[in-house]
């Protein structure tokens, strides 16, 4: 197999795995929101109730959370494509 179809490969690999991470990066927030405010539900940017430093925290440890988990992810499957084909997908 070549690079290019390593690449090739890998788009329908990497599609899947972003679904995936940004599902598991979801249920992660929650949980942490748990911890962090004791709360079900981390409030939303509309949230009329909630104020701007909760909102802004609360979109902070989201975007980090999804962050570290997309990165793991994304690596985990280059990786892995890496080892079945001997090509780097990037």
């Amino acid at each position: 197999m070549s690079h290019v179809a390593a690449k090739v490969a890998y788009r329908p690999v990497g599609l899947l795995l972003g679904v995936g991470a940004g599902l598991v990066s979801g249920l992660l927030f929650k949980q942490v929101w748990k911890l962090v405010e004791g709360e079900q539900d981390a409030p939303h940017a509309t949230d009329q109730d909630r104020g701007w430093g909760e909102i802004v925290i609360a979109a902070a440890i989201q975007g980090a959370i999804f962050a570290a988990v997309k990165a793991t992810v994304d690596r985990a499957g280059a990786v892995a494509v890496h080892r079945a084909t001997g090509y780097w997908p990037g």
